[in-house]
């Protein structure tokens, strides 16, 4: 067995394992250390794992760069409109009691969906950069 093949087999277990781990981080970040900001950089390091040991052009394949693009910008609109919802409400930005009738169940609505579209824009953003990065020319002066 090659180096390349052993790396590709452990990287075929181990990246469902941590982008479920993302998962995890994601949903119970009000519970423990967590929330959106973690989730999207362990899920991006799985994606970044995943094109570093089959190649960029087959990452590409999976989510293309206008892809992760849309679905930073998805996750700031997210973000952005929980927010206006709080000021059309006539309340503050991010208050998250004009939600729901009954404000814990808003504060926990609101904390959840903010969340969501902080691990999207994260995980995306990591994504493009990683692409900026893997797409660069090197030039020589």
């Amino acid at each position: 067995m090659s180096k390349i093949s052993i790396v590709s087999i452990i990287s075929v277990l181990m990246i469902p394992l941590i982008l479920i781990f993302s998962l995890y981080v994601q949903f119970h970040g009000e519970f423990s250390a967590g929330g959106g900001f973690q989730a999207g950089v362990i899920f991006a390091s799985a994606f970044i794992l995943y094109s570093l040991v089959f190649g960029i052009e087959k990452s590409q394949s999976v989510i293309s760069l206008k892809t992760s693009q849309s679905l930073m910008a998805l996750g700031l609109s997210i973000y952005l409109l929980v927010g206006l919802i709080g000021i059309m409400s006539g309340a503050n930005f991010l208050d998250y009691n004009v939600l729901s009738a009954n404000p814990t169940s808003g504060q926990m609505l609101g904390i959840f969906l903010v969340e969501i579209g902080v691990g999207l824009t994260v995980a995306n953003v990591m994504i493009v950069v990683f692409y900026s990065f893997a797409n660069m020319r090197v030039t020589k002066k």
